[in-house]
């Protein structure tokens, strides 16, 4: 079984949402088999607590308005230290740096198939990295 084109249109949304307010690291994962309650993850990460807010708020919105979807079940805002966005076809993990690399979702789900990105996710990505973006 494989992620639904609905899935991939969802991660996609996500991905271009949080690459507009300059998460880091997005990644998507196809789990649909290992997984029975949803497809595919997207995590990101963001250098501070108000970041991971903006990255949260821009994907809702972008969701909402792009593809008509709202999460079910939103959790860890208050903190702002890592948001889950379960939209049943996907959930997105928005961490604050520190918890990514202490929680390692990257380890646990490195066996299953990466989904391609768009590339105006990928290049803000590299643009990034050669520190292009400010």
């Amino acid at each position: 079984m494989t992620a639904s084109e609905r899935s991939i249109q969802l991660v996609r949304v996500a991905a271009e949402a949080a690459a507009d307010k300059l998460a880091d690291d997005i990644i998507a994962y196809d789990v649909s088999d290992r997984l029975v309650i949803t497809d595919a993850f997207v995590v990101c990460s963001a250098a501070n607590d108000r970041q991971v807010r903006a990255i949260v708020d821009e994907i809702e919105e972008r969701l909402r308005v792009d593809a008509a979807a709202k999460p079910v079940r939103r959790e860890g805002e208050r903190e702002g230290r890592w948001v889950l966005l379960d939209y049943i076809d996907i959930v997105v993990h928005v961490q604050h740096e520190e918890e990514r690399t202490f929680y390692g979702l990257e380890r646990l789900w490195k066996d299953c198939p990466a989904i391609a990105l768009p590339e105006s996710v990928t290049k803000v990505a590299a643009q990034r990295a050669r520190g292009a973006v400010e």
